[in-house]
């Protein structure tokens, strides 16, 4: 006699546990969401970085008195298009890093869950998550923001630049640095790249939070999807908690990737922006900064949620998940 027995495995054992979990729909949704916020608002983002560089001693620089004034004059000397330098790289680095941190985070929450999407992690276990997440985006994709914030920092009147700091776009400037100043050159600004990880790991822990507490709150599983205005207000909060906390290490960042400035690294920046101009110093850019994070970060997530949604309703992934295997095994009774 004999017996058929039927498996369900999954094929070949995972090198890595963690592995099972990846969904190419967290990464596609996020993609989506960081592309469309960045082509809204990029405007406001250069002129966020070019007010962070300025510590009010170098006077080859433009000088901005606000928000307003800083459009006018970039408008006047640059024309429109130079409200958008830097687009491309800020395109790709947003959609890539929105993509790559939604992909990764999910991908280790629901690790940590073990699958069960419905249990709760708490404070601690997001921000681990969301660390972990930010860690890996940024050695992905740091050398597209050193790209990205040069480009944002090409001034019309910068005559005196060498011809090796002078770029025509992403690629060209990518060639440049990466020839001129080696793999140091594209990682520059690493360090408190890896401080600001703490800005991801406290906006999603909070963003998590409100999302849980208020499905719980309407006595509903915490991965119950919300409303529109629902993502809207939580995205919101969860961004001005991250922003106000975390703002410092985007200064630093953006001085250390200036290529009008040479400092020594990054204790050297800090102490020149302490001896220079104080605490303020490490602030300057940051009404600008939550001018653009706040509504930046409301359309990504609310894109995010609906694409991301959409797509594990329709489950238009599932040829790249592995297939399951049926064994047949014959046993003489």
């Amino acid at each position: 006699m004999s017996a058929i027995k039927t498996t369900g495995t999954a094929g070949p054992p995972r090198l890595l546990p963690v592995l099972s979990h990846l969904r190419y729909e967290h990464l596609v949704a996020g993609v989506s969401g960081g592309v469309v916020s960045t082509l809204m608002l990029h405007p406001l983002d250069l002129i966020k970085i070019r007010f962070a560089v300025n510590d009010g001693v170098t006077k080859t620089t433009p000088q901005y008195n606000g928000l307003r004034n800083a459009i006018s004059e970039i408008v006047r000397m640059e024309g429109l298009r130079g409200l958008y330098r830097g687009v491309m790289p800020n395109v790709l680095g947003s959609g890539s890093s929105w993509g790559f941190y939604f992909f990764f985070y999910n991908t280790i929450k629901t690790w940590i869950q073990g699958g069960n999407t419905k249990k709760p992690l708490g404070p601690t276990l997001h921000m681990v998550a969301a660390a972990d997440a930010g860690i890996l985006t940024l050695l992905m994709t740091n050398p597209i923001w050193v790209v990205k914030t040069r480009l944002c920092l090409q001034y019309a009147g910068d005559v005196s630049l060498a011809e090796s700091k002078r770029y025509s776009g992403t690629v060209d400037a990518l060639n440049k640095i990466y020839r001129t100043e080696g793999i140091r050159g594209l990682y520059r600004g690493l360090v408190p790249g890896m401080f600001g990880v703490s800005h991801g790991a406290i906006q999603f822990m909070a963003y998590e939070e409100m999302k849980n507490k208020y499905n719980i709150y309407r006595d509903l599983p915490i991965d119950t999807k919300l409303g529109t205005m629902d993502y809207i207000v939580f995205a919101a909060l969860s961004k001005l908690i991250a922003a106000a906390s975390t703002y410092p290490y985007q200064v630093v960042r953006a001085r250390l990737q200036d290529h009008h400035h040479d400092y020594r690294g990054t204790w050297d920046c800090i102490q020149l922006t302490w001896r220079g101009e104080g605490w303020r110093g490490f602030y300057k850019g940051l009404g600008v900064n939550l001018t653009r994070v706040t509504p930046a970060t409301v359309i990504t997530f609310v894109t995010y949620e609906h694409v991301s949604e959409h797509l594990l309703r329709k489950n238009l992934f599932n040829v790249l998940e592995p297939k399951q295997s049926t064994s047949v095994t014959n046993e003489q009774a």
